[in-house]
């Protein structure tokens, strides 16, 4: 295990999934430290809401371990996603990288990125990221349309990302620390994909459509109806158009 920048860094040749080996370092460890482990290739990995997530050697996949409390953890998703967009940018500043409810982060409006955050030992919150690279899988179970960052012209690497990565985290996390949720919530919404446009938003046991009015102060969504502003916890996000096409 070595250091990288704020974490202790463990790249594996293969696991069957990153998300599993950094709960047992936050099961063995000392209170305190935060860890991101990453792979080369992972056989068995996971995303939101019981889904699978095809893990295409080539393509990153990271987990980061860290104490947060309950009351924070979704605000981490959008701490993630921000960082995930600032990544992108920052490797191809003229991309076309936009942001979608709860977590997702859109490339030329297909998604390229998934994220799944699972309760650890103790205090701990791990958090898995993948982000294709070099290629979007494809199964009868993607809801939204995939992209990787070479089909969209973006030539880097999974270490190269990484790094570039880990540093918009680190600087979003100490923002965060240091001034509270409402300046990445702010960031967040800038680079939010429509907002104020009509949506449809399918839940577990209900659809709702109405226009997408923001998050809350808990990252919660917004959704304006004709009879007031109501509030979405979970949930997949359409946009009206997009649902039309289906």
């Amino acid at each position: 295990m070595t250091e990288f920048a704020n974490w202790q860094w463990t790249d594996l040749e293969e696991t069957s999934s990153t998300n599993d080996e950094v709960k047992k370092l936050c099961a063995t460890s000392p209170t305190g430290k935060r860890f991101v482990v990453t792979a080369a290739r992972q056989n068995a990995g996971r995303g939101r809401r019981g889904r699978s997530w095809v893990s295409l050697e080539g393509n990153l996949f990271v987990s980061f371990g860290l104490e947060v409390v309950p009351a924070d953890w979704g605000r981490m998703t959008f701490i993630i996603g921000l960082s995930l967009l600032e990544a992108v940018l920052e490797v191809a500043p003229q991309a076309d990288v936009r942001l979608k409810w709860p977590n997702d982060v859109l490339l030329n409006d297909r998604k390229v990125s998934g994220i799944l955050l699972e309760k650890a030992a103790g205090d701990y919150l791990v958090i898995g990221v993948g982000v294709n690279i070099v290629a979007a899988p494809q199964n009868d179970n993607i809801l939204y349309p995939v992209i990787s960052l070479r089909e969209a012209g973006i030539r880097t690497d999974r270490m190269t990302f990484l790094q570039v990565f880990v540093r918009s985290f680190d600087r979003n996390l100490e923002r965060f620390e240091r001034e509270g949720f409402a300046p990445i919530r702010e960031n967040w919404l800038k680079h939010a994909k429509n907002l104020g446009a009509g949506i449809v938003v399918n839940m577990e046991r209900e659809q709702k459509n109405g226009k997408f009015a923001g998050v809350d102060e808990n990252g919660v969504l917004l959704l304006k109806t004709p009879s007031g502003i109501e509030k979405i916890y979970a949930g997949d996000v359409f946009y009206l158009k997009e649902k039309e096409d289906k």
